[in-house]
């Protein structure tokens, strides 16, 4: 009989691993995905010795054209069979889109959506199977225009209309698909990108751990939209009530704040590994 997992992408770092205890404390037998394999080998030891199964660790790197296929192949070779998808690995850059380098932005595409959409249908007749459900991690950038990020910006609203509209189609199936939208998260990325938070940090932020209950909780309870935390759960009724070009010279305006208090040139930033791309959804 085929073992069932939950596949997490981005697990070796901040919510990612958050999301690694919560699932494994609960009883999912866990795949983790990261580019570093040292660090999943440090969590799947943490795991282990909490009393839980070993994970299936899959070191790769989701910018890479046959990441997916690397993941696929390995769980098969495992006999797993994959039950919940969280797709957490991600990452995003500060700075004016056409100064970014071009294939560093592309990379965001890659790995935000292209890995995230691939993973999603690539194991749906799996989770249609085991009646099972996905977890995408979006941000509170999905409800927001983002100058200053804008493709990070982007590729999160695709993830949150991506995320709503599988969701229509697969719940006659019995799987379920939640879309968890975190604001500021606090990680090592601020202090070494040199960022000093702000009054919007102080109102938005939760911790790593919190977001990830949040978002088990959310998923097992078959939600739509998880926003953790007060802050995050009012901004989108706010943004109804002001044009869209008042959103956009705001968020500008925060953005360019954000680098004058210490960023430099090209920097990002991720929810799903630490390394230069840091671990902090803005």
């Amino acid at each position: 009989m085929a073992n069932h997992v939950t596949l997490i992408t981005g697990a070796s770092a901040g919510i990612g691993t958050e999301l690694a205890r919560v699932f494994a404390s609960k009883g999912h037998r866990l795949a983790l995905v990261d580019r570093r394999g040292e660090r999943l080998m440090t969590l799947a030891s943490e795991i282990v010795a909490a009393g839980n199964p070993a994970p299936i660790l899959i070191p790769c790197d989701l910018e890479h054209a046959d990441a997916c296929d690397k993941i696929s192949a390995v769980l098969a070779a495992e006999g797993a069979e994959v039950e919940f998808i969280v797709n957490n690995a991600g990452f995003g850059l500060f700075g004016h889109a056409i100064e970014l380098d071009r294939a560093e932005q592309l990379g965001i595409i890659r790995v935000n959506i292209l890995a995230l959409t691939d993973l999603s249908l690539r194991f749906s007749d799996s989770l249609v199977r085991h009646r099972g459900g996905i977890l995408n991690l979006a941000s509170l950038a999905s409800f927001l225009p983002g100058p200053g990020m804008a493709v990070y910006y982007a590729s999160k609203s695709y993830v949150l209309s991506f995320s709503e509209a599988l969701r229509q189609e697969l719940a006659p199936h019995g799987v379920r698909v939640t879309t968890l939208c975190p604001g500021s998260v606090s990680t090592e990325f601020q202090a070494r990108a040199g960022i000093k938070p702000g009054f919007e940090h102080g109102m938005l932020d939760i911790s790593a751990a919190d977001v990830a209950q949040a978002g088990y909780r959310g998923l097992m309870a078959n939600k739509r939209v998880v926003l953790p935390g007060l802050g995050p759960k009012i901004i989108p009724f706010l943004l109804r009530l002001f044009p869209r070009g008042f959103i956009l010279a705001a968020i500008g305006r925060l953005q360019l704040r954000k680098c004058r208090s210490g960023f430099r040139g090209q920097t990002s930033v991720s929810h799903g590994a630490m390394d230069q791309r840091g671990g902090a959804i803005p």
